[in-house]
């Protein structure tokens, strides 16, 4: 076994790291505070040409794997732009792999390439409001019409859906009671957000608001075939296919988050000094910190080895959710530890570790929460009897 990057693999990590620390703690409390998308990252980064990084080079990207990306989220989190700055380029780094995959090859070319150098922002729409976790159940429905689709209902937690101009959308093309799988019947598109006939609504949240999350009501619009990924009453299964890369890249932000915290509260143990020695010298401050360093550190096994095991076509399903599960748990118990290390300054905006643990919380519910995890490892891993 061999533990080590590649000199390839270390030269993003370097790169993306150099490139990350033109934007400080302060940038990105200002973007956070003021609910303003980071334009200036996100342009830095497509001018890198990091945003290609999984696309195939046909299409304008690097064809690099999961780890790779997961490699860049990783230094992008722990730059301190958190989930601030992950979100704003999580979906153009691996959210379109159904398209890859299962797309027409008109459709690749035109969208990939815009995608790859950064002109081109999609949003990804697949949970609503009364569906949940329950994907199946979804609502919101795709009409045949001639040579369109007509498309009519809700979703609901869609980031960044304000600054895009297309989005990755999942509905019904036959009824849920009308089919004999549940997860038959659905059809995923990659179309225009028009917004003449969609409204989209922002949800005011406790954390991570320089990219925004959504509602969005669609009302008859209008799609044409050639925006369908894949063949009709498909989609889910295409959407499978992202899934677990999806969580190894939650996993590596969360990681990255839980190491800059752990960064900012070893850096305030050192310097603060009360009953005239630094507070690091406690065992009270020492112990959960060296406690979270254990944590991340085994969860970033789990995460490499889900990465390795997807890179060379193995089943990941066991370890992708595994390390999603450890990432965020680690993650956020690192973060809630740089606050309380910090003590009162904590809870101010002075350090920005209030900033981090209110991003880190997240991790632990997006995109799918821990119990639905150990629900996966229950059923699928330990061979127990499905609760759900």
């Amino acid at each position: 076994m061999n533990f080590e990057l590649s000199e390839d693999q270390e030269l993003i990590r370097k790169s993306v790291a150099e490139l990350c620390r033109k934007f400080d703690d302060q940038y990105w409390m200002e973007k956070d505070l003021a609910h303003e998308f980071p334009t200036e990252f996100y342009n830095t980064v497509a001018s890198g040409g990091w945003l290609g990084i999984t696309i195939p080079e046909e299409y304008g990207g690097h064809g690099l794997g999961i780890t790779e990306a997961t490699i860049l989220a990783e230094e992008v989190s722990r730059s301190g732009g958190g989930m601030n700055a992950a979100s704003s380029i999580h979906m153009s780094i691996f959210g379109m792999h159904p398209v890859v995959v299962h797309g027409s090859e008109e459709l690749k070319k035109r969208t990939l390439p815009r995608i790859a150098n950064g002109d081109l922002h999609v949003c990804f729409g697949v949970t609503e409001p009364t569906a949940g976790l329950d994907t199946p159940r979804i609502t919101t429905f795709a009409r045949r019409d001639g040579d369109h689709y007509v498309i009519n209902g809700r979703k609901v937690w869609i980031s960044k859906a304000l600054e895009s101009e297309k989005i990755l959308l999942l509905t019904r093309t036959t009824p849920y009671d009308e089919v004999t799988k549940k997860t038959d019947g659905m059809t995923l598109f990659l179309t225009d957000l028009d917004r003449a006939h969609v409204d989209i609504r922002p949800i005011k949240k406790m954390g991570r608001n320089a990219v925004s999350s959504n509602e969005v009501f669609i009302d008859d619009l209008r799609v044409p075939v050639e925006d369908r990924v894949g063949e009709e009453g498909q989609g889910f299964k295409y959407l499978l296919d992202g899934l677990n890369p999806e969580r190894m890249l939650i996993a590596a932000e969360a990681l990255g988050l839980g190491r800059v915290a752990l960064d900012r509260a070893v850096r305030y143990a050192n310097e603060r000094v009360v009953f005239d020695r630094p507070i690091g010298m406690n065992q009270g401050i020492q112990f959960p910190l060296a406690d979270s360093l254990a944590r991340l550190d085994a969860a970033e096994l789990m995460l490499r080895k889900a990465t390795w095991r997807y890179d060379n076509g193995k089943s990941c399903g066991r370890e992708a959710n595994t390390a999603k599960y450890l990432c965020a748990d680690a993650g956020f118990t690192a973060a809630d530890r740089a606050l309380q290390t910090h003590g009162g300054m904590g809870y101010s905006e002075e350090y920005h570790v209030s900033r981090y643990f209110r991003e880190s919380r997240v991790m632990k519910i997006a995109p799918v929460s821990q119990e639905m995890i150990l629900n996966f490892l229950g059923s699928h891993v330990l061979g127990l009897p499905r609760s759900y």
